[in-house]
């Protein structure tokens, strides 16, 4: 004889309209949470204003936001560094040539630097010039009494 069993359905994801809505937008990433959030704000601003302090209360932007984009940005660390590839010339050139990117850019940011302290020193030399004629002008002018 067979006995009916009851058997729930099986849940594997989000059963709310709320859970939904944020487990869709996850999948869509961080835009679709920028998008949502403008328009909250462009419709009716408590929306936006309260998916502002979801967001930020939740961690969305530091636990699942950027996770994908650090990733990328430290591999991309890695594959820049100076690890070794294994081909001896094309690392000598690669480090002859690191270095003397650098020494140009410590010598442009000098020149930089020496730009700026003319450019100050001009300022500075016209602004007491001024300062000194403005005085003498004054002396010059007599007095009504």
């Amino acid at each position: 004889m067979m006995t009916p069993t009851a058997t729930a359905p099986a849940t594997t994801g989000p059963t709310g309209w709320f859970s939904r809505g944020e487990a869709w937008l996850d999948s869509k990433g961080k835009g679709a949470w920028i998008a949502a959030m403008v328009l909250g704000f462009i419709f009716f601003w408590p929306v936006g204003l309260a998916l502002v302090f979801y967001i930020t209360y939740t961690n969305r932007w530091s636990n699942k936001m950027f996770n994908k984009s650090c990733s990328r940005r430290t591999s991309r660390a890695r594959m820049h560094g100076m690890t070794p590839t294994g081909n001896s010339a094309f690392d000598a050139y690669r480090e002859d040539t690191l270095r003397r990117l650098e020494e140009e850019q410590r010598s442009f940011e000098d020149f930089l630097e020496r730009l700026r302290e003319a450019k100050d020193k001009a300022e500075f030399d016209q602004f007491m010039d001024e300062r000194a004629r403005k005085a003498s002008q004054d002396r010059d002018e007599p007095i009504d009494a």
